[in-house]
């Protein structure tokens, strides 16, 4: 079932319950979030262990380096800031 703006009440599923696997990247749901990262560059030694640790994908890697956090999708749960040891994440109330 492909859920939008127009969809209905009825047609939602029941107690929110995902039957498609996958569906992360249709959703946005970086308005969720009540803290936001922020990425210091100079600080960042591209160890990339924040990446795995995401779990909303929300930190891309291109060419093996880290890239800013994809605002999109990430809801601002702080994990990245945890296990960075340099520093290099920390966290902003929004």
């Amino acid at each position: 079932m492909n859920i939008n703006e127009q969809s209905k009440w009825y047609e939602l599923t029941t107690g929110a319950e995902i039957f498609e696997p996958a569906t992360s990247r249709e959703v946005k749901t970086g308005e969720w979030r009540t803290r936001t990262p922020v990425f210091d560059k100079e600080k960042c030694k591209q160890c990339l262990l924040c990446v795995p640790f995401c779990p909303d994908v929300s930190i891309p890697v291109e060419r093996g380096e880290r890239l800013e956090t994809n605002l999109d999708y990430c809801k601002g749960c702080g994990i990245c800031a945890k296990v960075c040891s340099f520093g290099a994440i920390t966290m902003e109330e929004l």
